[in-house]
C-alpha cells in the first residue's frame, strides 16, 4: 500500500487543522488513523509491542481506565479495570466485572503509547491498529489511572525500531450477505439443535453462510427482520424499564461488551448515544439498513438478540438481554413486542 504522505507532511497538515477528531482528520487526508499516530513517533507517540499477550498483563496495572472499541458506525466506551486476562493464539479474553472483551491477536499489528497535551494536563492512551491501519482498540487513562504503570508499560514494550512510517496492506472489503441456497434445510435443522450461542459461527461457516446470509435464509422461527429504528426504540425501552442488556460492538480484531443496565439515552443528530457515568455508546443510527431479531436455542433457554447491519452487510452491533443472574424475562417480552417485517429470503 503506497504512502500518500510523509510523516512531516502529515504533521504540517495536522497543524493546520488541530481540532478535528483524529479519525475524521485521517479520512479527510486520505490516510489511515495509524499513519496519523505514527507520524508523531519520537514526539508524542512511542511504537510498542501490540501483541495482546504482551500488552494485557501490563494494562491491568493501569487501574481504572476507559476502554474503547469501535467500527465505522458505532463506538463502545467502558470504564473499568482490565481484569482476568486469558491468553489464546487465535482468541483471547478479558473477563473483568466492567471491561469484558474478546480479542483476535492476528489483527493486533501496530501499537502506540501516546502522550498528548490536554486542557487539564497530559492525555495518555494506548492505541492498537490492524494491518490496514484501522483502529482495533484504545485504552485512555483517566485522572484516577496509574501513570507510573503506564510509564513502566512503555519502557517494557517499546520497540527497538521507532519508525514514523508503516507498511500497510489494503483494507479487506466487507463481506456482504452470503449463503448456499442448497444448504438452507441443513441450516434450519442444525440451528434448531444449538445448545450454546458460541456454536453459531462454526455452524454457519461450515454450511457456507455468514451472519447476515444466515439471518435472511433461516426463516422467521429463528430470524425475523424488524424496523430499522428498532435499536433506538430498544435502547429507550431498556432505559425506561430498567432492563439490563449485553451490548456487543466490535471489529475484526476486538469485540467489547457492556453487561448491565443503561440509564441515559440521548439522540444527537444522526447519533443515538448512551451517556452513563461508566458506559458510553455512540451509534450512527442513519448507517443502519437492516435489523434482525435473532433467536438461538441454548441449554438455558432461547437467547434472543437484535442485530444491526450497515449497507454493505457489515455487523454494527448486537444487543442481548443480560442473563447472568436470572432469565431475561423483561427482555424477552420486549423482543416479542417488536413489529416484524415481511421476511426477506436469501
Amino acid at each position: 500500500m503506497a504512502h500518500t504522505h510523509t510523516p512531516e507532511q502529515i504533521r504540517a497538515l495536522r497543524d493546520e487543522n488541530p481540532k478535528a477528531r483524529a479519525r475524521d482528520f485521517a479520512g479527510m487526508q486520505g490516510i489511515t488513523e495509524a499513519e496519523l499516530v505514527a507520524a508523531y513517533v519520537g514526539l508524542t507517540a512511542t511504537a510498542i509491542n501490540a501483541a495482546p499477550d504482551a500488552l494485557f498483563p501490563l494494562i491491568g496495572e493501569l487501574g481504572d481506565v476507559m476502554a474503547l472499541t469501535r467500527n465505522e458506525s458505532c463506538v463502545h466506551e467502558r470504564r473499568g479495570v482490565y481484569e482476568d486476562y486469558r491468553a489464546g493464539p487465535h482468541a483471547a479474553m478479558v473477563l473483568g466485572s466492567e471491561i469484558d472483551m474478546r480479542m483476535f491477536p492476528s489483527h493486533w499489528k501496530f501499537g502506540f503509547a501516546v502522550v498528548e497535551a490536554g486542557e487539564d494536563g497530559p492525555k495518555r492512551s494506548l492505541q492498537v491498529f490492524d494491518a490496514a491501519g484501522d483502529a482495533v482498540h484504545k485504552v485512555h487513562l483517566k485522572p484516577e489511572s496509574n501513570v507510573a504503570a503506564f510509564d513502566a508499560l512503555v519502557a517494557a514494550l517499546r520497540l527497538p525500531e521507532q519508525s514514523g512510517q508503516l507498511s500497510l496492506i489494503a483494507r479487506a472489503p466487507v463481506e456482504g450477505p452470503k449463503g448456499d441456497p442448497a444448504r438452507v434445510a441443513d441450516l434450519r435443522a442444525e440451528w434448531k439443535t444449538m445448545t450454546d450461542t458460541h456454536q453459531f459461527l462454526k455452524l454457519t461457516r461450515r454450511l457456507k453462510f455468514n451472519r447476515l446470509g444466515a439471518n435472511r435464509a433461516v426463516g422467521p422461527q429463528f430470524a425475523a427482520q424488524v424496523e430499522n429504528d428498532t435499536i433506538t426504540k430498544v435502547l429507550h425501552a431498556a432505559a425506561d424499564q430498567k432492563i439490563p442488556l449485553m451490548i456487543f460492538v466490535g471489529n475484526a480484531g476486538c469485540i467489547q461488551i457492556h453487561g448491565g443496565p443503561i440509564e441515559k439515552v440521548v439522540p444527537m443528530g444522526p447519533w443515538i448515544n448512551v451517556m452513563d457515568p461508566r458506559f458510553n455508546l455512540h451509534l450512527r443510527a442513519d448507517h443502519i439498513t437492516e435489523v434482525w431479531r435473532v433467536t438461538k436455542p441454548t441449554q438455558r433457554g432461547d437467547a434472543i438478540s437484535v442485530e444491526a447491519f450497515d449497507a454493505e452487510g457489515g455487523l454494527i452491533l448486537q444487543i442481548f438481554g443480560y442473563r447472568k443472574d436470572a432469565p431475561p424475562v423483561a427482555w424477552d417480552a420486549l423482543m416479542a413486542s417488536l413489529l416484524v417485517l415481511e421476511q426477506v429470503m436469501a
